[in-house]
């Protein structure tokens, strides 16, 4: 079995997460619950996936500024996922080879800009639900 590249994952990562944001919708309807952020429920502070429900809901529904607006990070994994999930379909056939196996540098470098990317999105939700 192969590996799979980082964007292969997370364009199937990104995939999962528009199935369940078409379908969260009609669950919580028909049972209204929810799913509170643990993490701004114990103490009051937003982690830096808070509003990616809404995010994801909103954008499967079409409602790309109420997505980014939640969690700007939505629309960085869908574009992810547009990508990647033809790339995946193209390697899967053969019709592409597998991907390359990353440097350590290049590794990380992808390390660091995730951990930015956390960071800038906590920031953003600190600032955005005004907490600080």
């Amino acid at each position: 079995m192969r590996e799979f590249s980082v964007p292969e994952r997370l364009g199937v990562l990104g995939l999962g997460v528009a199935l369940a944001a078409a379908v969260w919708p009609s669950v919580t309807d028909a049972t209204g619950l929810g799913v509170p952020c643990p993490l701004r429920a114990l103490t009051g502070v937003p982690c830096p996936g808070c509003g990616l429900t809404t995010a994801a809901v909103a954008l499967v529904r079409g409602d790309l500024g109420s997505a980014a607006a939640a969690n700007p990070v939505i629309v960085g994994l869908a574009v992810v996922t547009v990508v990647a999930i033809p790339l995946l379909a193209l390697r899967t056939v053969g019709a592409l080879p597998p991907p390359v196996a990353w440097s350590a540098p290049a590794r990380r470098r992808t390390e660091w800009g995730s951990g930015l990317l956390a960071l800038a999105s906590w920031l953003f939700q600190l600032h955005r639900l005004g907490v600080g």
